[in-house]
């Protein structure tokens, strides 16, 4: 056993499977947000500071509060997929099942909130 190169001993173990799908989720998500970052900041600018019945108007519209809520959905599943890649490669153990799962379900009850919230605001 000791003879073995590092290549005969990687043989038969496998790969992971899913780090190139998940590679290709992360630099999707990124591109999206380059350009949903900016259009969030252009579009809820205008409306910082205004009573609550202007933004009751302004997110009526539905340009405004589709970006709003893409922004919110994407930047949610894009930390947890982060965060996720993070303790997987930093902790093991019960703890990594624990952070990824508690993370998870954080991010999904953010997301969700934050799309009550502009649907709210918009209807």
């Amino acid at each position: 056993m000791a003879f073995l190169t590092d290549r005969k001993r990687a043989v038969n173990w496998g790969s992971a499977k899913a780090g190139t799908e998940h590679f290709w989720k992360m630099k999707i998500q990124s591109v999206g947000l380059l350009f949903l970052v900016p259009l969030f900041v252009f579009t809820f600018g205008p409306i910082l500071g205004s009573s609550y019945e202007e933004v009751i108007a302004y997110y009526s519209r539905p340009f405004p509060a589709i970006v709003a809520g893409l922004t919110i959905l994407v930047t949610c599943i894009h930390f947890k997929d982060g965060f996720q890649t993070l303790v997987e490669d930093y902790v093991h153990g019960l703890w990594e099942k624990v952070l990824i799962l508690g993370m998870t379900c954080l991010m999904y009850a953010l997301a969700a909130t934050g799309l009550f919230a502009v649907a709210r605001l918009a209807l």
